[in-house]
């Protein structure tokens, strides 16, 4: 696997104007951001967030320690239309990057139709999710339907817009059910979880995205540090309670497991190295609105394979080791994209 990375948040800002991201100081950015290259031994980080000019600081620091860098604006709550405006916003910071001479992908948004409006009803992200995950089955079924061509309909608008700014390879962190056309992309890229119900066939549904003939990244993948998250995939988070925006506690009593953790993430990258995935980003490098310390301890809920602490120290996890271990097993491969795509 050519690209071997992690993601990390520089605030993603929900509907309350919270970000995941408040203690915000581009000198600890740059430490984490070390960690990532010497200690994970990633080649490439994705970094995350809705305000571009964190985006571009984390991205400069990612690019002077010669990872390569993918760029992606994760937002809540825009409209298209303001969507559009902040990814020719980020398309002209990216290649500002890439003519410097650093290494960079430019993601075009990413999971749209739970966190951008006119994809799915709901107020809100968490409504949407609810009304997929509960919601009665045939309903859920006539909601996805009318999904693929209201994304594509905007992701063939998104790509001619940053194309015009950005001579980089292009790609979008979907969601499986969105039905993505990958035609005006360079890179097929999908958080891509395993859960319980489709663990017998998870490897089978990688290896299909190989066969597109694209290159395939997955985006996000990864597991929640207690027992039993690893089952949950995705889902795993949906165990934080949140008041105004704020995570307050848990749904229910939660067992601290930082090994499933750590051999969920080592499952599968083996998984994405046997199928040959390009590049895959675990999630998350720290969930700094989920510190430990506190009771309850958050951290429990936290995708992050490092821990922050209350005082905001990092302490790493199990699955950072596991990481480290399975990103160092060989050597790193050379090369890097190409912008192949029909335009």
């Amino acid at each position: 696997m050519r690209g071997k990375g992690i993601g990390y948040d520089t605030g993603f800002v929900n509907q309350f104007g919270v970000s995941t991201h408040e203690r915000w100081d581009p000198q600890a950015v740059g430490r984490d951001l070390r960690r990532i290259r010497d200690d994970l031994r990633c080649t490439a980080v994705r970094v995350t967030g809705g305000d571009p000019d964190r985006l571009e600081v984390a991205a400069r620091i990612a690019a002077d320690l010669g990872l390569e860098v993918w760029f992606s604006p994760f937002t809540c709550e825009l409209t298209t239309a303001e969507l559009l405006a902040l990814l020719a916003d980020c398309a002209r910071r990216a290649e500002r990057l890439r003519q410097g001479g650093a290494r960079v992908v430019l993601v075009t948004g990413a999971e749209l139709s739970l966190f951008t409006k006119g994809f799915l009803p709901g107020d809100d992200g968490l409504e949407r999710t609810a009304a997929l995950l509960d919601g009665p089955r045939d309903r859920v079924a006539a909601l996805l339907a009318d999904v693929p061509w209201r994304i594509n309909e905007f992701l063939a608008e998104a790509v001619a817009v940053v194309r015009g700014h950005f001579g980089g390879p292009v790609t979008y962190a979907s969601i499986p059910f969105e039905g993505v056309d990958w035609t005006p992309f360079d890179i097929v890229s999908v958080d891509a979880y395993r859960a319980v119900e489709i663990a017998d066939r998870y490897e089978d549904l990688i290896r299909a995205l190989v066969a597109q003939g694209k290159p395939v990244a997955i985006t996000e993948f990864g597991a929640a540090t207690y027992r039993g998250a690893g089952d949950l995939g995705a889902r795993g988070t949906l165990v934080v309670e949140y008041a105004d925006g704020r995570p307050t506690g848990f749904g229910r009593d939660l067992v601290r497991d930082e090994r499933e953790q750590a051999e969920y993430l080592r499952e599968l990258v083996e998984v994405f190295e046997r199928a040959g995935v390009d590049a895959a980003f675990a999630c998350t490098y720290a969930c700094f609105h989920l510190p430990h310390g506190g009771e309850p301890d958050l951290d429990l809920g936290s995708f992050g394979v490092v821990r922050v602490d209350l005082d905001g120290t990092r302490v790493p996890k199990e699955g950072s080791t596991a990481l480290a271990e399975v990103y160092g097993r060989s050597g790193p491969v050379q090369g890097t994209y190409e912008r192949t795509a029909s335009r």
